[in-house]
């Protein structure tokens, strides 16, 4: 993940980027302590809270998957309240209020990814001490230092469900070529009104680019 408590770095790379119908939210798999050190090379660091939303979590893995829990348990109990299936912006707005009510304590954002029957698909960004912003496509984590230049270029509006996936499995393939801490497998997920489609692209399966 991106960074940790007390001096303890580590490493990751998410995003999530809407398409004509859906969204694609992805991640690697690794995660890292100390800079160089390695701890996990197998991490699926996408997280579905409800039927067709999802959150990539960045920053320390112990804050991010104890404020993910706590989210989980409030959109559960929401979603039985307003007897439907909750909106993505709920979602997000529960993690963006975990966060800022515990900002002093946690070291962790998130992107928050879905779909629903009143605003379709949408992206949302969880900040480290809980600035909640909304946006087309959005990329974290360290490795994505290294990909501004792609994803702002190559983005576009509306794109097709098979442009989106060739350009989240892209984006991270440049990453984790680039990042000595992001690594492993690509982790997808198309999220639609259709449901949920699972993609894991294989380390050796990634797009190979002219400096490897």
């Amino acid at each position: 993940m991106e960074t940790g408590v007390k001096g303890v770095s580590t490493g990751t790379t998410i995003l999530a980027v809407t398409f004509d119908g859906g969204v694609v939210i992805g991640s690697d798999s690794r995660a890292s302590m100390g800079g160089e050190y390695v701890s996990s090379k197998t991490i699926n660091k996408l997280v579905q809270v409800h039927d067709r939303i999802f959150c990539c979590m960045a920053g320390s893995l112990a804050d991010a998957q104890a404020v993910i829990k706590a989210a989980k348990f409030q959109l559960a109990f929401h979603s039985t309240q307003m007897e439907s299936p909750p909106l993505v912006i709920a979602a997000a707005s529960i993690l963006k209020e975990l966060c800022y009510k515990n900002k002093e304590e946690l070291q962790a954002g998130f992107i928050t990814a879905g779909w629903d029957r009143k605003k379709g698909p949408q992206v949302y960004v969880v900040s480290l001490g809980g600035m909640l912003i909304s946006q087309p496509f959005t990329i974290a984590g360290s490795g994505s230092t290294y990909i501004y230049g792609y994803t702002d270029a190559k983005f576009k509006p509306n794109m097709t469900k098979e442009e989106c996936l060739q350009f989240a499995t892209n984006a991270l393939a440049l990453a984790m070529g680039r990042d000595n801490v992001s690594g492993g497998v690509a982790h997808l997920a198309v999220i639609s009104e259709t449901g949920v489609e699972h993609v894991v692209v294989p380390g050796n399966k990634l797009p190979k680019f002219h400096d490897e």
